[in-house]
């Protein structure tokens, strides 16, 4: 029994003293191969480049009566090419040796299914990255007073400039904020209206907005609160909006916001509920290719969808219910023809009695398969496959897991201007991390020989 169930070789082949086959055997997944042709020929003959190892293994058969095993492509009459992993004996006296074969085929494509699944990987964390670099950008500059707070305890997680500033804590660091609880830094008499609002917006997901002072000059300001997840965390977005001649103004309307995002490179869109639209910045007049805001103010954005009714109705019913959408996969097509695929990111923005949605287009024409550094990856990437089965399958992982963090270390070095302190950011690393790197994988002198060029 414990014969029978024994590994079987894929390929067996029985040799002279001089290489040439007399006898071939196949196993039971390779037997629709007619190999009577094999006979009488050279092993070397039907393999593809590997004649040398080949000579190698005899010689070291005829030297010490076994071969360490190699790595062949084996060609079958069919035309059918598969790696294989080969070992000699020598058989007793003059009777020559015995090849046997195992099919490697297998391991050759977990290794490639492994190094896709690291690539979607590390794209879909570098998407991440710029997502949460432009939320955060942003949400600094905005002139509304944003914070981030705990449901569990109200405790401040995180505040922007207005916040620190509206909370009166202007004159210590920002950090301070950090940590304090946020019904403790309002007027005494609006707390428990705030706690009001606040359950109900944990337990119904919106609440209408109300009045809260602030400061030490107890300035009135409109609050407002939704719920949203950070990680694995369930926390309150507050945005609060001074009251009197500022209220009449939109936070979006402000003159430095309009020209911050005139100034991303990404497409930006805010439409209403049925699709409408309200306010376009200039990435967006180039994907549409329309040279006037004006033009576009109160025109339907599925007009320039691929597929209007699937695409617009999708996003803006999934805003509704869930209040964002992440990575919707579709297409622009521009008023001169030119089709370019986009990726939409969306979230709902309540402004006094109006719903709105605010869209983040992303041109996603250009994929990580375009540029000399993609050029550089594959090829490294192709020249692991020739490692398979000479190195344990761990090994490989690891300088592959090892080149493509190369990869996105230059790729974010790039993108930093050769700045480390940012792209230790845009990696999310600590900087001591990105020296540690920059010194494992020897690129020190890539980058300082950059900051000597731009310096020169």
């Amino acid at each position: 029994m414990a014969e029978s169930n024994a590994p079987q070789p894929d390929v067996t082949l029985l040799l002279d003293m001089d290489g040439v086959i007399r006898e071939a055997t196949l196993s039971a997944s390779l037997s629709n191969e007619n190999v009577d042709g094999w006979l009488g020929k050279p092993w070397s003959d039907i393999v593809d480049r590997g004649g040398d190892k080949i000579q190698r293994m005899m010689a070291d058969t005829k030297r010490s009566g076994l071969s360490a095993f190699r790595q062949i492509t084996q060609r079958f009459p069919s035309g059918l090419e598969v790696p294989m992993e080969f070992t000699t004996v020598l058989l007793g006296g003059r009777a020559g040796m015995l090849a046997i074969g195992k099919n490697l085929q297998a391991v050759a494509e977990l290794q490639a299914r492994l190094i896709s699944a690291q690539q979607t990987i590390e794209r879909d964390y570098w998407k991440l990255r710029e997502i949460e670099t432009r939320y955060r950008l942003v949400i600094e500059d905005s002139n509304e007073a944003v914070l981030l707070a705990r449901v569990a305890d109200l405790r401040i997680m995180e505040a922007n400039r207005s916040a620190t500033a509206a909370l009166a804590a202007s004159a210590r660091r920002r950090e301070g904020l950090v940590g304090c609880e946020f019904l403790q830094e309002i007027a005494p008499k609006d707390r428990k209206p705030v706690d009001a609002m606040l359950r109900r917006v944990r337990d119904q997901g919106k609440a209408p907005g109300i009045v809260i002072h602030v400061g030490a000059d107890s300035a009135p300001w409109m609050l407002r609160g939704s719920l949203m997840t950070s990680e694995s965390t369930p926390v309150f977005l507050l945005q609060m909006t001074p009251m009197g001649s500022s209220l009449s103004k939109a936070p979006f309307e402000h003159e430095d916001l309009e020209a911050l995002l005139d100034a991303l490179p990404d497409a930006i869109a805010i439409i209403t509920e049925d699709g409408e639209l309200r306010r376009v910045n200039q990435a967006f007049l180039e994907l549409v290719e329309i040279g006037s805001k004006e033009a576009v103010r109160g025109k339907p954005l599925g007009r320039w969808l691929s597929r209007p009714g699937a695409d617009l109705g999708v996003l803006i019913s999934n805003v509704q219910r869930h209040g964002a959408v992440r990575l919707l996969s579709t297409a622009i097509q521009g008023e001169l023809g030119t089709e370019t695929e986009i990726e939409v990111s969306a979230a709902g923005l309540a402004q006094e009695n109006d719903r709105l949605i605010v869209l983040v287009l992303r041109n996603v024409a250009r994929r990580l398969s375009n540029g000399p550094e993609a050029d550089q990856l594959r090829t490294a990437l192709a020249a692991m496959n020739e490692s398979v089965g000479k190195t344990p399958l761990r090994t490989l992982v690891q300088s592959t897991v090892e080149i493509v963090e190369q990869h996105y270390v230059r790729a974010a070095l790039q993108l930093a201007d050769g700045n480390r302190t940012s792209a230790a950011e845009i990696l999310g690393l600590s900087r001591q991390s990105l020296y540690a790197k920059l010194d494992r994988y020897n690129l020190n002198k890539e980058t300082d020989s950059e900051e000597t060029t731009k310096g020169g």
